[in-house]
């Protein structure tokens, strides 16, 4: 059985929240918040699927914990080669419509440069009223996007089918 790691940034606690979601809706998972439970790029390493979560912030920035791990990533350029990663996060598309969960996006490229297999996850743009997001990739996101601010009504569902859609599509 594939091991999971739930890797996290969030500031707010929505983003936590729904990792906190996904651990219990998928078996063997661990979740690692970035803030408290994160020691360094080796930590990668223990699991075969990496769900990436972070909320969105200025100018489509992942939330600060991710800061300095990204910094590693792309000095130390650590091979995930053969591991598989989704992405999820939280974000505000009626306050910040001309970024709406770009960090997913710039998560994805990153981690995919690094190796790892990025083509799970992506969900449905339907639904959304916003300007623009660099996590919409050929119509879709990239993961996961959450607006717990404007849509806390459909946030539990749209976890609990993503979770789904994470198994089928890893097999996990």
């Amino acid at each position: 059985m594939a091991k999971v790691g739930i890797f996290v940034g969030s500031s707010g606690g929505v983003t936590l929240s729904a990792a906190q979601m996904l651990e219990g809706l998928l078996e063997d998972a661990e979740l690692i918040n970035m803030e408290e439970d994160y020691d360094d790029l080796e930590q990668f390493e223990e699991f075969d699927v990496l769900l990436i979560g972070s909320s969105t912030w200025g100018q489509g920035d992942p939330q600060r914990d991710w800061v300095d791990p990204l910094y590693e990533m792309q000095n130390e350029e650590p091979d995930f080669s053969g591991k598989k990663a989704a992405f999820f996060g939280a974000g505000d598309q009626k306050s910040h419509p001309e970024e709406f969960v770009t960090a997913l996006g710039k998560m994805k490229d990153i981690f995919s440069n690094l190796g790892a297999d990025t083509d799970f996850g992506h969900t449905s743009t339907s639904g959304y009223s916003y300007k623009y997001s660099y996590a919409e990739r050929g119509g879709k996101f990239c993961g996961l996007a959450i607006d717990d601010i404007n849509q806390k009504e459909l946030t539990a569902k749209r976890i609990a089918e993503w979770a789904a859609q994470i198994k089928r599509e890893m097999g996990i």
